[in-house]
């Protein structure tokens, strides 16, 4: 079976070697059809700690790593504002 892979943005890097993603499903109403948009957070290993809050970031299922992470960030598609900003 292939492995799940999400987009979304990060909304904390508070703790270490983990992210927090908020990944947005939009899908219509079964009955009304209007676009409904549900929010997931997930929290995946950032080994080298280079994700910041804002950024766009891939992720991938993976085996458990602890009691909560099940996903692993494989790359960053965009930076946000406050990552270009640190760079700076």
């Amino acid at each position: 079976m292939a492995l799940k892979e999400m987009v979304g943005t990060v909304v904390s890097d508070k703790m270490q070697k983990t992210v927090v993603v908020a990944v947005e499903n939009r899908f219509p109403h079964p009955i009304y059809q209007k676009i409904i948009s549900r929010t997931t957070r997930y929290k995946a290993h950032d080994a080298e700690n280079h994700c910041k809050v804002g950024d766009r970031v891939r992720i991938k299922e993976s085996p458990p790593i602890s009691a909560q992470k099940r996903w692993t960030v494989t790359d960053v598609l965009v930076q946000g504002m406050k990552s270009k900003e640190a760079a700076k």
